[in-house]
């Protein structure tokens, strides 16, 4: 392999990387090649070198850092069901706890998934046992002590939760050091009462990068830690581990170099740093003696093993491939260090040299010794320097010294107070034996001293129980915390991504509806395009339409459409019509209003909601009148309507029922009517397209109450429809009848639902004088084609625009209908319906005006409700850009057309007279003819 180079990187489950001798030697060689560069101080030289030694000990920092080790775990499954030895390695990038057989093997067995795993630990359990609780099985593990247990559950939580609460699903848990005190980080097991379980030290023996390097124990090679589940597995990692005769770290992801912590590096160091600089240079080529050395250096002593020759120098020669792996390890480290004093030794060299040459090359004696000053003077300033340092390390060795013989003193204090302590606990011993002989001599005599010994066993078994315990609750207090904050953080998660799922389907419904759009214009065009070309755009039309499909005839349907079948009060959100360009517009609403809402629902709705959750009691006030005319929530719509009809209508106790008895003894006139309509009432809503309906039998009911109820009015037109929204919102018969009563006696003005309907007839003229007063160019518009308003808006008005608006919008503008329905200056308010009749109209007013012909118009008046998706525009609209709109003046114009209409009718009544009069004369001119005849015949 070339200098220039890199081998792959051999990377186990652990996680950590093996560097070649190749990198290390090109790393050595590119520093000679750069030694001119290097200062001519010793202090410079060190700092040239740290980043080298910086590098080594992250590198040691991070095989520390690494959690592996082997844990007994139980076989739940299978024929044996006993504790296997398992090698486990976490893996940071799933989060995944890991196992294999033995360090060495390639194919792991399985994994434990810990971004949903819960952990526990157990008194009642064998010592070092835990739980890994997950959502499909449960993991018993077993590590060899207590704190081996301890230090495992910590470092699962800690890279739980640091993988769980980043962002992009990537552990951030790979700096956590064990050195590190837990607070340091953002973990929930942070506290400053240490009110959980405080952190452990690192169980270095069973625990780390180093145990997967030491050969696989014992235990493991017995049959029963065989894995029957996994038998292909076992037979990979066999056959991989049987078929490599010579190994080499490169032959399994498991090899790890041996770990050194950067202290001790530091040591050795300061040990043999000034020998190797007062030794004399050695030469290039390595030798047996420098490889003595270095293992000298390194603390290796080993002479009874066999040597043999390398590129590297001399290596003790094993059979076991671990111990061969450690050697070369060990030689790789003498060959770093003995790098490290050769590069010293030629910085030293080129100082020497630069001063010589520097000293040759002077042009005068005076130059020269000038330099032998500037020489005499540093190494005058060295040697006062070695003075102060010689000082401050004797200074330093008396006060280690002092404390050597404080720290000895304090044990042999400590050791005299535990002395203490137990004659103490012995002459307790005796003292309560002489008390109990004293007291109780019969029961003493059989048992004294062992029943003494057995409680205080049994008290001290109690008080290990008692710190197991605390142990174990402190533990499962930072476990619940933990999980508490995890919750926490998925649900701040899951609400992002809904929002984000909330716009998403909401541009998905624009750019449907859009399509739409533009596939109703391509089919306006039909009659002007070839015959394939109709044929396309007939069956993309009819794609488009179908939001059902089936994969087979046995799966269930699949709604690929965002916009569901049925509202919260059963009305159809696409409504089903015979004509295409109907079901056309319905579907391009329905997107639309869905759009709307998703697009709304955390910035306005939300808000909405909160404010209608915190009120309690209802009251008359302006914040309650604009939170009506924004809409009233589908939970509380029903509270506020029932509160809106008991305060205007007269309850009568027991009334309904009576009235239901009247219409079981005596049928009243009006029923053959209202038999005809009930099945007409709200086609679109599934509460009453059933005949069997329990919907059906109570609009039946209600409206035969309010025949009997009023025998004036007994049964109108639209009383069906008005009755059977009241019943989707109220539910109950008698909440619904009562507001029937109230929109007939209270809302609506006298004569309104009357035989003639001339209250009806009286608010069209009205109307069509707003019109003309808020909107005069559509006015114009409809004057000069003759258009006849109340052909439209007549039925609107009767059913307060049931059946012609959506039904998210039709219950907005029921909600503002009932609330200011209220009874102001003796008059009866319901201009509600005026301000959305023209706020129709002004919402679609530009259409309106791009057609010309007579029948263009009609035909869009026909439809053009079906076109409003935005029901707050069409609020702000009502009630604010028809403003002023005064009550007074309603009830002015009312009184003006009523008596025109009066008049009208006196007139119409009196020609009726007078045409009757004439027909009676008629008949009797002719009647006298007939009996002349027949007496001449």
């Amino acid at each position: 392999m070339d200098d220039g180079e890199m081998e792959d990187v051999a990377e186990g489950p652990c996680g950590l990387s093996r560097i070649t001798l190749s990198q290390e030697e090109n790393v050595n060689t590119n520093n000679y090649g750069n030694s001119e560069q290097i200062s001519m101080t010793d202090c410079e030289g060190d700092k040239a070198e740290r980043p080298i030694e910086d590098c080594q000990i992250k590198g040691e920092k991070a095989k520390l850092k690494k959690l592996c080790g082997y844990l007994h775990k139980l076989g739940m499954k299978g024929p044996l069901k006993a504790w296997k030895y398992r090698f486990f390695s976490f893996d940071e990038k799933k989060c995944h706890l890991v196992y294999y057989r033995i360090a060495t093997d390639v194919c792991p067995l399985g994994s434990i998934d810990l971004c949903t795993a819960t952990f526990d630990m157990k008194v009642e359990m064998e010592e070092g046992t835990f739980e890994i609780n997950t959502p499909s099985k449960v993991f018993i593990l077993k590590a060899v002590n207590n704190h081996a247990m301890t230090y495992w559950l910590q470092q699962l939580q800690l890279r739980r939760w640091e993988f769980c609460k980043g962002d992009t699903g990537i552990a951030t848990g790979t700096w956590l050091s064990t050195e590190t005190p837990v607070s340091d980080f953002d973990s929930p097991n942070a506290n400053d009462d240490c009110e959980f379980l405080p952190p452990v030290k690192t169980p270095t023996e069973v625990v780390g990068s180093a145990i997967a390097s030491l050969p696989a124990p014992q235990e493991s090679l017995s049959l029963q830690n065989i894995s029957l589940k996994h038998p292909w597995k076992e037979l990979q990692n066999t056959v991989r581990n049987f078929c490599t005769s010579k190994p080499t770290p490169g032959n399994s992801v498991f090899h790890f170099e041996k770990p050194e912590s950067a202290s001790e590096e530091k040591a050795g160091k300061e040990n043999h740093g000034l020998e190797e600089l007062s030794k004399p240079v050695p030469k290039l080529s390595p030798s047996l003696n420098f490889a003595r050395k270095a293992r000298r250096l390194n603390g290796v002593t080993n002479p009874s093993h066999e040597w043999v020759s390398t590129e590297m120098g001399y290596i003790e020669k094993f059979s076991n491939p671990h111990q061969q792996i450690k050697a070369l390890t060990r030689e790789l480290d003498s060959q770093k260090e003995l790098v490290k004093l050769l590069h010293r030794t030629v910085e030293a060299a080129h100082q020497e040299k630069r001063a010589c040459s520097d000293y040759l090359n002077a042009a005068e004696e005076k130059d020269r010794l000038e330099l032998v000053r500037h020489k005499v003077r540093q190494i005058e300033d060295l040697r006062q320097r070695v003075e102060v340092l010689e000082k401050e390390n004797k200074d330093l060795q008396q006060t280690a010294s002092l404390k050597d013989v404080h720290n000895t003193e304090l044990k042999e204090h400590i050791q005299m107070l535990m002395e203490k302590n137990s004659a103490k606990q012995e002459v307790i011993l005796k003292q309560t034996e002489q008390l109990l002989i004293q007291n109780e001599p019969e029961f003493v005599k059989a048992n004294t001293t062992v029943t003494l010994h057995q409680l205080w066993k049994k008290i001290d078994s109690l008080m290990d129980d008692l710190e197991a315990y605390k142990t174990q609750n402190q533990f499962l207090n930072s476990e619940i915390l933990q999980l508490t904050n995890l919750w926490r953080n998925a649900s701040e998660k899951e609400k992002g991504l809904l929002m984000k799922c909330s716009y998403l389907e909401a541009r998905n419904c624009q750019i449907e509806s859009k399509y739409l759009i533009v596939l109703r214009k391509l089919q306006e065009a039909l009659p002007y395009l070839d015959a394939e070309y109709c044929e396309v755009i007939k069956n993309l039309i009819g794609d488009a339409l179908q939001s059902v499909t089936k994969d087979g005839p046995n799966q269930s349907p699949i709604y690929f459409n965002p916009v569901s079948e049925y509202d919260d009060y059963g009305f159809m959100i696409i409504p089903h019509y015979e004509v295409e360009h109907l079901k056309l517009l319905a579907k391009i609403q329905a997107l639309e209003i869905r759009s709307n809402k998703l697009l709304t629902q955390d910035v306005v709705d939300k808000s909405l909601k909160t404010k209608w959750d915190n009120i309690e009691e209802l009251a008359y006030s302006g914040e309650l009148k604009n939170l009506i005319r924004c809409g009233i929530p589908t939970e509380h719509r029903k509270r506020v309507w029932k509160w809106l009809v008991n305060g205007r209508a007269r309850i009568i106790p027991n009334y309904y029922a009576q009235l239901l008895k009247k219409c079981e003894n005596s049928p009243h006139p009006a029923t053959q009517q209202i038999e005809l309509d009930i099945h007409r009432t709200l086609t679109n809503n599934k509460h009453f397209t059933c005949p069997t309906s329990e919907f059906i039998h109570k609009l039946r009911r209600v409206l035969l109450a309010f025949s009997w109820h009023n025998p004036t009015i007994g049964y109108c037109q639209g009383l069906n429809r008005l009755a059977a929204v009241a019943l989707l919102v109220l539910e109950e018969e008698e909440n619904a009848f009562y507001c029937l009563v109230d929109i007939v006696h209270n809302i609506m003005p006298a004569d309104y639902y009357s035989h003639n309907l001339s209250g009806s007839q009286v608010d069209q003229r009205v109307f069509k004088d707003f019109l003309a007063e808020k909107l005069p160019r559509l006015t114009s518009h409809f004057q000069q084609h003759k258009i006849d308003l109340s052909l439209i808006t007549f039925n609107w008005f009767l059913v307060v625009f049931v059946d012609s608006l959506v039904s998210d919008i039709l219950l907005r503008v029921w909600d503002a209908f009932l609330y200011e329905g209220t009874k102001v200056m003796g008059l009866w308010n319901s201009w509600v319906i005026f301000r959305y009749a023209l706020a129709i109209f002004k919402y679609n007013e530009e259409q309106i005006l791009k057609f010309n012909e007579e029948s263009d118009i009609y035909h869009y008046l026909s439809f053009f409700t079906k076109t409003i998706c935005d029901g707050r525009k069409l609020m702000n609209i009502a009630f604010n850009e028809m403003n002023p709109f005064r009550l007074k003046i309603l009830q002015n114009r009312r009184a003006v057309h009523k008596e025109k209409m009066k008049m009208e009718l006196f007139e119409l009544e009196k020609m009726k007279e007078e045409y009757t009069k004439k027909k009676d004369d008629e008949r009797t001119e002719l009647d006298m003819v007939f009996s002349e005849d027949e007496e001449e015949n």
